[in-house]
């Protein structure tokens, strides 16, 4: 729709759709259903304008109010209350009730009482305080579905997180069309005025847009906007947007408004050569002393990309790059930055102007500008000599090959910056490899500039090599950061000893790291101290600081932190054997991962979720998991991830009596080097691979595996191990040998704290003592496992123990399927369930240490007694037994 929407009140352009759902809330006031509608948009959009409109049309009273300039707590409330009382008094009175028991929502139906129908208009919800808009939200909430003659139109910005309030609607302002911009500008300029060429070229750098298009013509002269004299070029210059964004971007944190204009660097960079690039070097220059010296307590660098990617700010791109979906937001982000070198220093302008350029002098960290690589700073004749380089280098064949001119031109710290930014999205959503390529060398060019900046940057860049299962790159990111000390230096020194085995050394560095976890408040520090009791083994610990750090993340808001946070606390949970808080952690990460856009967390979240479905034996759920993690992990190099679901999906067939099947994909995860899987997983995934291949015949390969895990468990770093190794000798041994190893199997799990893992061995020692036809010693070990695995939700491997009971002629405590007890065997039924599953007779044998003629002969017996033809119609069968067997469960 063009030209002006309505008649009467102020006048809007293309709104017919804001205007209709403004009138359907105004309707439900008046039949007393009351109601709440947001409206959002970004800067210039005419949100105010559509507040004061509905305002204006409302048939009863209506009440406008604006947030105050002063942002202290319940600041706003005090501003309703002022704009609904009659008196000061009542005003008072009704923030006393709003903050007491009864709260917002009795406080503002006793002022309203005497109205029919009222319509409280909030603008700016975002720049309100957080105990009004708790108070408001919990209002909201408490009101929807009862009878309510108060109707609420709120405008917020277009990335704030509104409130979730049931019945409420939202409405989203965006640009204008063609001929509702062209009214627009025909309203705005005198009679005459932005006719012909002047006004094309107006609608067409204003893009629609009506605050940019408004303040662009209110800076052009009228002979300007005339034709008589020219525009000027751009006619939407950076003035303009900085006028329109300013407030927005004013408000934001530092570190969110440097990393704004380091993005807008890296899409200028991209786009153009020399031009705009001294303009994008000094923009990003400008404040970096001030930032990095603020940097300790909020690790800056690392975490508020994430965060204005979920706060809609950036939006994220092919290949996991970053960018503005409003280019203009990108430009003004620039421009208010720092002034463009090739202008030369301006005046300040008035205080508080966001156009106004930062003051010169000294950085905030004491050091001089010109050293940071701030160019706005560089002298007259340096600046000549930077732009006669670019305008020499353009068109060269080296300037095709390599970077642009116009990057070349930008300051080591501006260059930093940009590798920063371009690593941090890789690490979320990219190759990890790529981006610790690019970690490391934002790190060198921030060494010496940025400190605090540049140890962050090799961290993550250990954390990237890391995931890819690359041990010399983490070792190259953990050398030669000089800067780091304390605790920081403890971790990297403690964790390079440990991936060169020098574990002694280790462990001594990395449990300082971990006893001197309570003197850190940031979540980063605490995730590292976290990781440091991984390392060394102390799962307990691990868990323990890693949920301190979540809820660390949760109480300073760190969005973005979070998927890290959960992601780490999954994997610490699931180390610990404590499958159910993993899985719900798991769960938790997933969710916050994908909605920011970290999508390796993901991976790894789905990876977890995978050995948590083949604990509990739910097939299709470790396949759909599974799947899921290895399709982002493969071409991402997540090896870590990868590993992980590989090793689901072979304890899944494993538990389907697939040995054979597992001991082949589990094959190539315990070898080493870089063909193999996950250096801290591979000795980690041995046990299960010495299981299956037990049972698949590949006896020397698991007798080779079982010894250098004996090797590495006598090093103490994983409490399980000892327990796992003396289980893999019992596997191996022979005559009564595994009797004594079984037991001393059992003494380690009872120290260890892994319930499940004790659980397993209890199987494997009651099923070893049922085939030495020892049955009244196997059903003690067979209860002990059964009630564990029923306890920790693992029907797979509860079905299991269920039968070797059943097998010694002990009470399972299980429902069988009808007709069974009378029709099969237990060990019939074992063999119906591993046929119906997909195993074939010789993974049948392997799995119940029977010959492949004993299989076939019971099989012949099923046959006969249940009066079918082939294996096909087993699976039948078995649903059969499964849906009788629920209801007497229940």
């Amino acid at each position: 729709m063009s030209g002006a929407t309505h008649t009467a009140g102020p006048r809007l352009y293309d709104r017919a759709a804001e205007l209709a759902a403004v009138a359907r809330l105004s309707a439900g006031v008046a039949a007393g259903r009351g109601g709440v509608l947001f409206v959002t948009g970004s800067p210039g959009e005419g949100r105010t304008a559509l507040l004061s409109r509905a305002a204006h049309d409302f048939p009863g009273t209506a009440h406008r109010v604006a947030a105050p300039h002063h942002r202290g707590p319940w600041s706003a409330a005090r501003a309703l209350f002022a704009a609904l009382a009659p008196t000061p008094a009542a005003g008072r009175r009704a923030l006393r009730v709003a903050r007491g028991e009864a709260g917002l929502a009795r406080a503002v139906a006793a002022l309203v009482a005497g109205e029919t129908a009222v319509l409280i208009c909030l603008d700016d919800l975002h720049l309100w305080d957080a105990h009004s808009r708790a108070a408001l939200a919990v209002a909201w909430q408490e009101s929807g579905g009862r009878p309510d003659r108060t109707g609420w139109l709120v405008s917020a910005a277009r990335h704030h997180r509104l409130p979730e309030v049931p019945g409420a609607a939202t409405v989203r302002l965006g640009r204008l069309t063609a001929a509702g911009a062209r009214a627009l500008l025909d309203d705005l300029c005198p009679p005459g005025a932005a006719a012909g060429p002047v006004g094309e070229r107006l609608l067409d750098e204003a893009a629609g847009h009506p605050g940019v298009l408004a303040a662009t013509v209110r800076r052009l002269t009228p002979p300007q906007l005339t034709g008589a004299l020219p525009l000027p070029r751009p006619a939407v210059d950076d003035s303009v947007l900085v006028e329109v964004y300013g407030g927005l971007l004013a408000r934001l944190p530092a570190a969110s408004r440097r990393l704004l204009g380091t993005v807008a660097v890296v899409a200028l960079a991209g786009r153009t050569g020399s031009g705009g690039a001294g303009s994008a070097a000094s923009a990003v220059g400008g404040d970096g002393g001030s930032a990095a010296t603020g940097a300790r307590g909020r690790n800056a660098p690392a975490e508020p990309l994430e965060g204005l990617v979920a706060d809609g700010l950036l939006c994220r791109r092919g290949g996991g790059a970053v960018g503005f979906d409003d280019p203009f937001l990108g430009r003004a982000a620039l421009a208010s930055a720092r002034t463009p070198w090739r202008e030369g220093p301006r005046v300040p302008g008035p205080p508080g102007d966001p156009a106004s350029p930062a003051p010169l002098g000294p950085a905030a960290d004491g050091s001089d500008p010109a050293d940071r690589g701030a160019v706005g700073q560089a002298p007259p004749a340096d600046r000549a000599a930077v732009g006669a380089a670019l305008a020499r280098g353009a068109g060269h064949r080296a300037d095709r090959l390599g970077p642009p001119a116009g990057v070349r031109g930008l300051s080591p710290l501006a260059r930093g910056r940009a590798q920063l930014v371009r690593g941090l999205a890789a690490l979320a959503g990219g190759p990890v490899m790529h981006a610790h390529e690019a970690l490391l060398q934002a790190a060198e060019l921030l060494r010496g500039r940025a400190p605090v900046e540049a140890s962050d940057a090799r961290f993550l860049a250990m954390e990237a090599a890391w995931a890819g299962g690359d041990v010399a790159a983490c070792l190259a990111a953990l050398d030669g950061g000089e800067e780091v000390r304390g605790l920081e230096r403890d971790f990297a020194e403690g964790l390079s000893a440990a991936l060169t085995v020098r574990l002694d050394e280790a462990r001594t560095a990395l449990t300082r790291v971990v006893e001197g976890d309570g003197g850190a408040d940031d979540p980063r520090l605490l995730l590292r101290a976290g990781s440091a009791a991984l390392v060394i083994g102390d799962t307990a610990a691990a868990a323990r600081i890693h949920a301190r750090a979540l809820v660390r993340a949760r109480a300073e808001h760190r969005t973005a932190l979070l998927p890290h946070a959960l992601e780490q606390l999954a994997y610490a949970e699931l180390r610990a054997g404590r499958y159910g808080r993993a899985a719900r952690t798991a769960r938790e990460g997933l969710r916050t991962a994908e909605s920011t856009g970290q999508y390796n967390v993901a991976a790894h979240q789905h990876a977890v979720l995978a050995l948590v479905a083949s604990v509990e034996g739910d097939g299709p759920a470790v396949a759909e998991h599974a799947g899921r993690a290895l399709a982002i992990a493969g071409p991402h190099g997540l090896a870590q991830a990868a590993t992980l679901a590989e090793w689901a999906l072979a304890r899944d067939e494993l538990g389907r009596g697939l040995a054979a099947q597992a001991a082949a994909r589990l094959v190539p995860l315990v070898r080493p080097g870089p063909r193999g899987g996950h250096f801290a997983l591979r000795m980690l995934v041995v046990p299960c691979f010495v299981e299956a291949a037990v049972a698949a015949g590949r006896v020397a390969e698991a007798r080779e595996a079982a010894g250098e895990y004996a090797a590495w468990a006598a090093l103490g770093v994983d409490g399980p191990a000892r327990a796992q190794s003396a289980r893999c000798r019992a596997l191996l041994a022979e005559g009564e040998a595994p009797a004594y190893w079984f037991r001393e199997a059992v003494r380690h799990h009872d120290g260890s704290g892994n319930d499940f893992e004790r659980a397993r061995t209890l199987l494997a020692y009651g099923a070893w003592l049922r085939r030495r036809r020892r049955p009244g010693d196997a059903r003690s070990p067979l209860r002990d496992a059964l009630v564990t695995f029923e306890r920790a939700a693992a029907e797979g491997w509860a079905a299991h123990a269920r039968s070797e009971l059943r097998a010694t002629g002990g009470a399972s405590g299980g429902a069988a399927g009808p007709g069974a007890p009378r029709e099969l065997t237990p060990q019939q039924q074992r063999i119906v369930r591993l046929v119906a599953r997909g195993a074939t007779n010789q993974e049948v044998a392997d799995h119940l240490s029977l010959s492949p003629r004993t299989v076939d002969h019971h099989l012949r017996g099923v046959f006969a007694r249940l009066g079918i033809r082939s294996r096909v119609e087993l699976p039948g069968v078995v649903d059969g037994w499964d849906a009788a067997a629920r209801p007497a469960t229940r």
